[in-house]
C-alpha cells in the first residue's frame, strides 16, 4: 500500500519552469481548434475539452510525460468542467509503463465516512441524497495526483497545478454545454449561498460566449501546490470542507430538505490512494487491462468480451445480450469487499457457461447471476427474475488519455459523480464537493456487495482501458456516462474490432446499453438503425438523447498516433497530437 504524503521533488528538464498557457478565444483567436480527431507522432492527448487538452499538449512539447500531462489536464478540467471533475471528486487511473513494460493502476475513488454504516441511505429519496452533505465521500483526486506525480511522473504538484491556476484566473470562453449544464442544475444551485455566488452571477447562468473565471479557485489551487495534500487531508482546506458537508451553507428562505453529512477530519486523514493490481483478460490475441474493484468497470467489460468470444458469432443482438450476463455478475459479486471472485469472473470456462445462455432471442429478464465456483459444465438450468425499469444514465464524469514520446500511456476517469456533484461549493474555495456516497446500494439489500460501510468505497462503474498487442500499446480509451460507461467502453471495443469500424467510427457510432433491464437504453440512431431487427429478436428499446463521451488514442503502424473524441455528444471533444509530422 503506498499512501499520498510524499513530497514531490522538482524533478526533470520542467524544473522551475513556468507554462505558458494561451489566453482563450474570447481574449484572442485560438492557437488550435477544437475538433476530435488528430493524427501524428510524438504525443497525443484527448479530453472532453479544448482547453484541457491544449495544457496536456503543452507539458509533451515541454518535456513532460504522459502522467505529468493528465494529471495537468484533470486539474484543468477542474476549472473548465467543474460539473464533472474537481479537487474534491475522485476517479481511476490505468498507466502503462513504456520503460518497464509493466501496466499499473491508482485508486483515487472517495470513502464512505466512519460513522456511514449500511442503513444510513435507506428511505432517502435518490434526488434528496444527492443534494446533501450526505452524499459527500472523503475526496480521493489530490492523494491521486500526487502519488500518480511521485511514482510515474517529473512534475512537481505545483507544477502540474501552475496551468489550470492560470485558465481559472484569466477565465475561459463559456460554451453551449457549460451554459446547459449550469442551467440544468439552477435550480439547486440558487439554494446554497456559495454556489449561486460562483456559478449563477446575477441569478442566472452565465451566457454562452461570455468569460468565466474561478480566482478563488485558482488561489486555492496555488495554496495547494506550495502547502501540499496535507492541507486537504490533515489541514485547514479539510476542516473548511468537513465543515460545509456539516452544516451546508443553505440560502435563507430554500425549502429544500438539505441533510448534514457525517464526514470528520479524521476521515481524511484516514485516507490514502491505493494502487492495485489491475484487471486482464485477452480477447483475439489482444491483452486488455482495467480497472478493479472498487471499480467494476475493469471485471465486467471483461467478463463481456470473454462471452463474446466465446459465441460463434458477434453481433449487436448478442453485444446485448453479452453486457445482460455480465450486469448481472456485477450486481452479484462486484463491490468494495474481501473476497470478490475476480480471477473466476474474467475466466474462459465461466464466460463459456455463460455464453450458452445466448440464443437467438433475448433472454427472460433480469437474468441471474451465474455461479463464478471454478467448476464449469453444460449450460445451467437459468430461472427468469423480476424486471426492473432502465434507469437512466446522465453525462457525468469524464475521461481523458494522453501518450507521450517515450509510449507511456494513461486513461484516467475523474469525477465527482452526477453532474454538478452534490451541488455545494466550499465556501470561498471555488470547488464543488462530490455526491459519491450515492453510488452505494440504498437497501434495505441483505448480501449486496455494494452496501455502504465505514471507510468503504463505492462501487464505481468507471472503465478506464488499455489495450496491448504483442506487449505494446495498441488503444486506450474510457468514456463518462455512469453505468453507461461500461457499456460505452464495450461497444467501442466491438465496434472497432469485431464490426471492422475505424476508432473515429467506433465512437460516432450510436448507442444502445443494455444494463440487465428490461428495456435497454438506447439513442435514437441506433433505434432507427438497428430497432426493427433487434425487436424481432426480443430486444425492446428506452431512448435517451446521448450515451457517454468517449476520448481515445489508437497507436498506427510506424509510430503514428490518432487522437480520438466525440465530434457531438457533449459538445464535441477535443484531440491533439504533438506533431503532425515525423
Amino acid at each position: 500500500m503506498i499512501t499520498h504524503r510524499i513530497a514531490v521533488p522538482l524533478a526533470g528538464i520542467l524544473a522551475g519552469t513556468s507554462f505558458l498557457f494561451v489566453q482563450p478565444a474570447v481574449a484572442s483567436p485560438p492557437v488550435v481548434e477544437k475538433k476530435p480527431v488528430a493524427e501524428g507522432y510524438g504525443g497525443a492527448v484527448s479530453t472532453v475539452d479544448l482547453d484541457a487538452s491544449k495544457v496536456a499538449l503543452g507539458v509533451l512539447r515541454q518535456g513532460g510525460n504522459a502522467m505529468d500531462a493528465a494529471i495537468a489536464a484533470a486539474a484543468t478540467l477542474g476549472v473548465t468542467e467543474p460539473y464533472s471533475a474537481g479537487l474534491a471528486g475522485g476517479g481511476f487511473i490505468v498507466y502503462y509503463d513504456a520503460r518497464h513494460k509493466k501496466v499499473h493502476t491508482i485508486d483515487g475513488r472517495e470513502a464512505a465516512p466512519r460513522a456511514m454504516g449500511p442503513a444510513s441511505l435507506e428511505g432517502i429519496p435518490f434526488d434528496e441524497a444527492v443534494t446533501s452533505g450526505l452524499s459527500a465521500g472523503v475526496p480521493g483526486s489530490v492523494a491521486q495526483w500526487e502519488l500518480a506525480l511521485r511514482r510515474f511522473g517529473t512534475l512537481s504538484l505545483k507544477q502540474a497545478l501552475n496551468p489550470a491556476i492560470e485558465v481559472a484566473s484569466k477565465g475561459f470562453a463559456v460554451d453551449q454545454t457549460f451554459y446547459e449544464q449550469t442551467a440544468a442544475n439552477a435550480a439547486r444551485f440558487k439554494d446554497f449561498t456559495s454556489t449561486a455566488k460562483l456559478y449563477l452571477p446575477g441569478g442566472a447562468p452565465p451566457p454562452v460566449g461570455s468569460t468565466f473565471r474561478n480566482p478563488e479557485l485558482a488561489e486555492t489551487y496555488r495554496q495547494l501546490g506550495r502547502r501540499g495534500g496535507d492541507w486537504l487531508y490533515e489541514g485547514a482546506l479539510g476542516a473548511e470542507v468537513v465543515a460545509t458537508v456539516k452544516a451546508p451553507p443553505v440560502t435563507p428562505g430554500s425549502t429544500r430538505k438539505i441533510r448534514p453529512g457525517l464526514m470528520e477530519t479524521s476521515d481524511l486523514k484516514a485516507y490514502r490512494a491505493l494502487e492495485r493490481p489491475p484487471t486482464k483478460m485477452t480477447y483475439k490475441g489482444m491483452d486488455v487491462y482495467g480497472m478493479a474493484p472498487p471499480s467494476s468497470g475493469g471485471s465486467t467489460v471483461g467478463e463481456a468480451l470473454n462471452i463474446l468470444e466465446a459465441l460463434p458469432k458477434v453481433g449487436l443482438h448478442e453485444y446485448l445480450e453479452a453486457s445482460r450476463l455480465s450486469f448481472a455478475d456485477r450486481g452479484r459479486y462486484v463491490g468494495d469487499i474481501p473476497g470478490v471472485p475476480l480471477k473466476e469472473l474474467l475466466s474462459d470456462g465461466f464466460a463459456k457457461e455463460r455464453a450458452c445462455l445466448i440464443g437467438e432471442r433475448a433472454m427472460p429478464h433480469p437474468a441471474p447471476p451465474g455461479n463464478p465456483d471454478g467448476r464449469y459444465g453444460p449450460c445451467p438450468v437459468t430461472p427468469s427474475g423480476q424486471a426492473i425499469a432502465t434507469p437512466a444514465e446522465g453525462p457525468e464524469t469524464t475521461h481523458l488519455v494522453v501518450t507521450d514520446r517515450w509510449g507511456n500511456v494513461v486513461a484516467y476517469n475523474i469525477t465527482i459523480e452526477s453532474t454538478g456533484g452534490n451541488g455545494i461549493v466550499v465556501p470561498g474555495r471555488g470547488f464543488l464537493l462530490n455526491n459519491e456516497l450515492t453510488d452505494f446500494t440504498f437497501g434495505p439489500a441483505p448480501g449486496d456487495p455494494n452496501l455502504p460501510a465505514p471507510g468503504k468505497r463505492p462501487r464505481s462503474s468507471m472503465a478506464p482501458t488499455i489495450v496491448l498487442a504483442d506487449g505494446k500499446p495498441l488503444l486506450a480509451l474510457g468514456s463518462p456516462g455512469g453505468a453507461t460507461i461500461i457499456t460505452t467502453v464495450l461497444q467501442i471495443l466491438v465496434n472497432r474490432w469485431d464490426f471492422g469500424m475505424s476508432l473515429p467510427q467506433a465512437l460516432a457510432a450510436p448507442r444502445a446499453s443494455q444494463r440487465n433491464t428490461v428495456q435497454t437504453q438506447a439513442e435514437p440512431g441506433f433505434i432507427d438503425r438497428y430497432g426493427p431487427e433487434l425487436t424481432l429478436k426480443g430486444q425492446s428499446f428506452a431512448p435517451t438523447p446521448e450515451i457517454g463521451a468517449a476520448t481515445a488514442i489508437e497507436f498506427l503502424r510506424n509510430g503514428r498516433l490518432q487522437a480520438v473524441a466525440e465530434p457531438v455528444r457533449r459538445g464535441g471533444g477535443s484531440a491533439l497530437v504533438t506533431s503532425e509530422r515525423r
